[in-house]
């Protein structure tokens, strides 16, 4: 069996979750949508594929399904084009058998208990509101500064141009989810303890 080195055998786990990422960002958008929306809709198509990836990468407890057969759901908050953008992608497709469900909420709607809930926007102290009162959400997922801080076990951020993500292991723990080491080894940053 060949050994790589650390470097480039996260080099090589990045590429191997990067792929499918990038197929899916691109997904069916003709060119000329890419350039009419800009930069915006760029980073929201990436962010959308990797939202949709990371349900692939998570292992919820058995009691986040209330039905065996039952889909996966995302919410939404903040941001109806993700939302539109995340159907768009889980059209027709199915993560471990099951169909995935994308809702749109509202502001002061209640979170119902959902797989995943992405609260778009990079206010910090909203988002910490939001996932207070989201106690049913399993993944949480925000793109906000210090979004893990506000108990969100992932974090979008802007590195070098590129959409990156943050982890936190305790955050994922006091929500019952697993998630993948392939997930883990191509994190921004993976938290464990304190900040």
């Amino acid at each position: 069996m060949k050994t790589h080195p650390p470097d480039q055998s996260r080099r090589l786990a990045c590429r191997a979750l990067a792929l499918p990422l990038l197929l899916a960002a691109a997904g069916s958008a003709p060119p000329a949508a890419a350039d009419a929306g800009g930069a915006q809709a760029l980073e929201r198509r990436v962010k959308a594929a990797f939202l949709y990836k990371f349900l692939g990468y998570a292992e919820f407890p058995p009691q986040a399904f209330a039905d065996p057969a039952g889909p996966l759901t995302i919410a939404v908050i903040g941001s109806d084009d993700m939302a539109a953008e995340l159907a768009r992608i889980a059209a027709g497709r199915a993560i471990a058998g099951r169909p995935i469900s994308v809702r749109p909420l509202r502001e002061h709607e209640p979170v119902p208990a959902v797989h995943l809930l992405f609260v778009a926007g990079s206010d910090g102290e909203r988002a910490a509101r939001v996932l207070r009162g989201a106690p049913a959400a399993y993944l949480t997922v925000t793109e906000c500064d210090g979004g893990l801080r506000y108990g969100s076990v992932i974090n979008f951020r802007i590195v070098d141009e590129r959409v990156r993500f943050d982890v936190s292991l305790d955050a994922a723990e006091k929500k019952n989810v697993k998630l993948s080491s392939r997930l883990l080894t191509v994190a921004n940053r993976v938290q464990k303890g304190g900040a």
